[in-house]
């Protein structure tokens, strides 16, 4: 079992640092890209760790853009072309933490070959809230003065938007755990189908659903779990998840989940140290 870790991360080299030595194992690699927007350098020195490796193709990540996928497609591509064999890609951001050992995952996914692991939702019959982010047009991968008031003018000139192909679309959170010819059969579907490319520009946070649009409407279907095994805790509302404390450790070790999400040094600190002895 050869697992590669993939992070999309901006952060904090310190906090990737920690959950590389937490999972350091010889069948787990990591592969982090680090947003265009920000300097690489600070994470360089990780490259002491024999198994990091930085992709290549960076890209300008904007929250709910479809920047967002191109990175991901760029870090599968290159995973793919390492030459090295994986039997999962999982996807993590900088602000993800392993709520268990390197020898646990890894036994996971030794008993769930073959399985991919994505949360995801029928879009029109289990989570109706998000059938807007469709329907409507939405430039928040572009950046111009007025780009909120055009997109009003152009859905209220314009008829609701149709997904291309007749794809009945799903989606959820955008972390997941694939194989590696899982992953590659999204990105290729998408990049050899343009019409569906310029639909999912304009789509609002379309990483939350390409992957389970995609593999939902596959000959794969069956291949999916419908769990990400992320612990991630959305009491504080918003569009953002609680960053854990301390307070939180009781509720991560009773769960079945393998991450977390979302942590960083400022308020997690002692969650972290509290995680590592458990």
């Amino acid at each position: 079992m050869k697992i590669a870790n993939l992070i999309l991360t901006y952060t904090s080299p310190l906090l990737t640092e920690r959950l590389i030595v937490k999972l350091q194992h010889p069948q787990i690699d990591f592969y982090i890209h680090v947003d265009k927007k920000f300097s690489i350098h600070p994470y360089l020195y990780l490259r002491k760790y024999p198994n990091v490796y930085f992709i290549n193709t960076r890209e300008d990540v904007r929250w709910a853009g479809y920047n967002t996928i191109k990175a991901t497609f760029n870090c599968i591509r290159e995973i793919t072309a390492s030459g090295i064999e994986y039997d999962y890609i999982n996807f993590l951001s900088g602000q993800d933490y392993p709520i268990k050992s390197a020898q646990y995952i890894l036994d996971f996914f030794e008993r769930n070959r073959g399985k991919q692991f994505i949360e995801y939702k029928d879009v029109y019959k289990e989570w109706r809230e998000a059938i807007p982010r469709f329907t409507r047009y939405h430039f928040t991968n572009y950046k111009f003065k007025g780009k909120d008031r055009l997109a009003q003018l152009v859905n209220w000139l314009t008829p609701a938007r149709k997904i291309p192909y007749n794809l009945v679309p799903y989606g959820k959170a955008m972390f997941w755990m694939l194989t590696p010819s899982r992953a590659m059969y999204v990105a290729n579907y998408v990049e050899q189908n343009p019409r569906l490319e310029r639909y999912l520009k304009h789509t609002w946070a379309s990483d939350e659903f390409v992957f389970q649009t995609i593999l939902m409407n596959s000959p794969y279907k069956n291949e999916l779990v419908n769990n990400d095994y992320r612990y991630i805790d959305w009491s504080g509302g918003g569009t953002h998840p609680k960053v854990l404390t301390l307070d939180d450790l009781e509720k991560l070790k009773n769960t079945d989940d393998l991450f977390t999400r979302k942590v960083n040094l400022e308020k997690s600190t002692s969650l972290l140290n509290a995680l590592d002895q458990y």
